[in-house]
């Protein structure tokens, strides 16, 4: 049997115009995979009301057809007049749900100090609702809304911010229409693999050795952020299958997996370090303190992370972590003997078990034949040693820094496994 399909319309010229990046897409289409609908599609569009329109008739067409954005009181938001239009249906004011909004209104208008009867129009335009649509109530002044339609079909229509659309989203699947829906679908089974130090096309090489996937087990591989992340969809009955495929799948990466969970390699370093009863700070140069940044994104991190030293200038080097200057005219900052000193330094200067180190060449400018552009060296320190990588990432200034970061995390990861 197969799984109901879902796709997803976000819609917003600022999307398509490339002025913000789309969460609500990849958020939906996890939670359809969660919840064991089949993401077959994103289609992000702009405000133009044909574009939508388009694009909601296509989205309609599916078992679950999941809208977000363009419900607010501005004249471009049209997302609930292209639903009605798209499903055939008429529209009308919720008296409810406009009491609601204009409760939420007034109070804007009175935090503002501005006369409510700026506001009244789009409370008004706020409570138009498709007829059959049913409410899930506000996040902010623009509701939520469920519409059963067709053979068993649902639609759920959502605001644009994340938090939002993310605080209506339970409210949803609790809705009659979609919960009928879900009672047909069967939520697959999710194994997940990550690797780090070997290349995608050593692990499709791997995958295809051990006989593929299919039969009921997909299988997807993905280069991200330095990692290859591999993730196995399980129908509910393919685990015996997905158990000969991770038998004869795994044993030839082994070496490089070291995670088969979804918890971030930052988290994964603080716990390691944590059980260690160790503490970490870093000294960056190149990635401008975006592997602290990791660190500290993860809840209840202070009680491993100390703290970072961004030492961008070498004169910050010597001063703040007390690299000597004749390394620094020797070597240069970018060099295996400066991340050395740096990484030394900031345990001593930061106080803490573990530090690492990151410098080198982000470009777009500064590199020489000798030392070009994607030059990085990593150092981490602990108590009983150190060890050091030297890397040489292609890309552009943010994929180098990125790369950067979580090369010096991994590095941290092997220094704390070994000892």
């Amino acid at each position: 049997m197969s799984r109901p399909r879902a796709l997803i319309v976000v819609t917003g010229s600022e999307l398509v115009r490339g002025e913000r990046t789309d969460l609500n897409g990849p958020f939906l289409a996890r939670e359809a995979l969660r919840l064991g609908l089949e993401p077959a599609r994103i289609a992000i569009v702009g405000d133009s009301a044909d574009e939508l329109e388009e694009a909601l008739r296509a989205g309609l067409a599916a078992e679950a057809c999941f809208v977000s954005g363009g419900l607010g009181p501005t004249h471009d938001d049209r997302t609930v007049e292209m639903v009605a239009k798209a499903l055939g249906v008429g529209v009308h004011v919720d008296p409810a749900l406009e009491s609601q909004i204009q409760t939420v209104s007034r109070a804007a208008a009175e935090r503002l100090k501005r006369d409510y009867a700026d506001f009244a129009p789009g409370v008004t335009k706020q409570a138009t609702i498709p007829d059959g649509a049913f409410s899930l109530g506000l996040a902010g002044t623009a509701p939520g809304l469920v519409i059963g339609h067709g053979d068993g079909q649902v639609a759920v229509v959502l605001p644009g911010p994340p938090s939002e659309l993310q605080r209506l989203w339970p409210r949803a699947l609790e809705s009659e229409a979609f919960a009928a829906l879900l009672a047909r679908a069967r939520p697959p089974k999710r194994r997940v693999l990550r690797l780090f130090g070997v290349s995608e096309s050593a692990v499709a090489r791997a995958l295809a050795e051990a006989g593929g996937d299919g039969d009921g087990v997909e299988v997807t591989i993905c280069a991200r952020d330095f990692e290859i992340h591999v993730d196995l969809v399980i129908e509910p009955d393919a685990e015996r299958r997905a158990d000969e495929l991770e038998a004869a799948f795994v044993p030839p990466l082994e070496q490089w997996l070291y995670s088969r969970d979804e918890e971030p390699i930052e988290a994964h370093v603080l716990d390691l370090c944590r059980a260690r009863g160790w503490t970490l700070g870093t000294a960056e140069s190149c990635t401008g303190g975006l592997v602290a940044a990791r660190l500290t994104s993860v809840p209840g991190s202070s009680d491993v992370f100390l703290g970072a030293v961004v030492a961008y200038a070498d004169e910050v080097k010597q001063s703040e972590l007390g690299v000597p200057p004749e390394l620094l005219a020797e070597y240069g900052a970018v060099s295996p003997e400066v991340a050395e000193a740096m990484a030394k330094g900031a345990r001593t200067r930061l106080g803490v078990d573990v530090a690492v180190s990151v410098t080198g060449i982000a470009g777009p400018g500064g590199g020489t034949e000798e030392k070009p552009v994607g030059l990085v060296y990593l150092h981490a320190e602990g108590p009983n040693g150190g060890i050091g990588r030297e890397f040489s990432f292609p890309g552009d200034r943010a994929s180098i820094r990125a790369r950067s970061a979580v090369g010096a995390l991994h590095l941290v990861r092997r220094l704390v496994i070994n000892g």
